[in-house]
């Protein structure tokens, strides 16, 4: 047999050679990029706090929507008593014109039969309310510069012209101190649940020991006092037991004191000339949380309207409120 020459065996074996490098090399680009440029590639996750988001220690497991229906109720001398008070999830005390205070009544776990004296809604309602989804409005009206800013919220808006049958005035109370809802009439919005827009879990580490805790909400001076034996924290305002008919004594789980910013908003005045403020419920600043008989100093966070506040202690611990009802000052800074 002739003998190939060797210089002709070698290049059939460099080519063969060659073509599986090269098929080996687009495997393993394959096998990393999965196809995409790399821009794709994996990178490290940002710390928390560092990526706009809460970190995993506030992580609440995504849940399904829940009734929710908030109600707007009076709170000077003369609509107190209150009614449904203690069946409310949670308790939004909001600063109006004339250094008075409001109530914004928030209920999902149970619906009484009636709540009230109702009262008129708020543009900062809007920014408020946003972070419970799509809930129901109860109120009784608002000035004509602030029906458009309602109407354009995510609330579904309940007053007394949409829904006759579900409203009815109370003959031995003075107007405008005498109108109230019968929930179960009206229609119900739905959304996050009080737990998960308020976070809720054991206490962390430290907070000291106090009996009781006065905060200032405009010309309003509320007080809560604590209760070992019902682990509640018992509110007065002025002095005197803020009561629920029918229920008693009106007690919190949870108070929390959060300073908040004051903006001018839609110019509305009072019939005395007094402006009507705006509190800012997204952003953060300072917070004091009552839980457990302990007084906790810390921070809140709510990076955008849809989402949910958070809270921190001073040395940035996950600070989560107790089981039960949750009473919020919306104190301006």
């Amino acid at each position: 047999m002739i003998g190939v020459p060797t210089r002709l065996r070698r290049g059939p074996l460099i080519a063969l050679a060659v073509l599986l490098v090269a098929v080996l090399g687009v495997v393993t680009w394959v096998l990393v990029s999965d196809g995409d440029s790399e821009d794709a590639a994996p990178r490290p996750a940002p710390p928390p706090g560092e990526s706009g988001q809460p970190g995993p220690e506030f992580a609440v497991p995504p849940q399904p929507p829940v009734p929710v229906t908030v109600v707007k109720i009076d709170n000077v001398e003369a609509a107190r008593p209150q009614t449904g008070l203690a069946a409310a999830d949670v308790v939004y005390v909001e600063p109006v014109e004339g250094g008075f205070t409001r109530l914004a009544a928030v209920y999902s776990s149970q619906l009484p039969e009636v709540s009230g004296p109702v009262r008129s809604a708020r543009e900062a309602d809007v920014e408020l309310l946003a972070q419970y989804g799509r809930p129901s409005l109860v109120f009784s009206g608002a000035a004509p510069e602030i029906e458009p800013v309602l109407a354009g919220s995510s609330a579904t808006l309940v007053r007394q012209r949409d829904v006759p049958d579900g409203f009815f005035r109370e003959p031995g109370r003075p107007a405008p101190h005498n109108l109230y809802a019968r929930l179960p009439l009206l229609p119900r919005g739905e959304g996050p649940g009080p737990g998960q827009v308020l976070p809720r879990g054991d206490p962390p580490s430290g907070g000291r020991d106090v009996t009781d805790h006065v905060v200032d909400v405009g010309r309003d001076e509320y007080r809560f006092t604590f209760s070992p034996g019902s682990g509640r924290w018992l509110v007065a305002l002025e002095g005197t037991p803020v009561t629920s008919v029918g229920a008693g004594d009106v007690g919190a789980a949870t108070v929390v004191v959060q300073r908040v910013e004051e903006t001018a908003g839609t110019a509305v005045e009072d019939a005395s000339g007094s402006p009507s403020p705006v509190v800012r419920t997204v952003g953060t600043g300072q917070a004091t949380v009552l839980r457990d008989g302990k007084l906790y100093d810390g921070t809140w966070s709510r990076p955008s309207p849809t989402e949910g506040t958070r809270f921190t202690t001073a040395s940035g611990e996950a600070l989560p409120l107790a089981d039960g009802p949750v009473w919020v000052l919306l104190v301006p800074r």
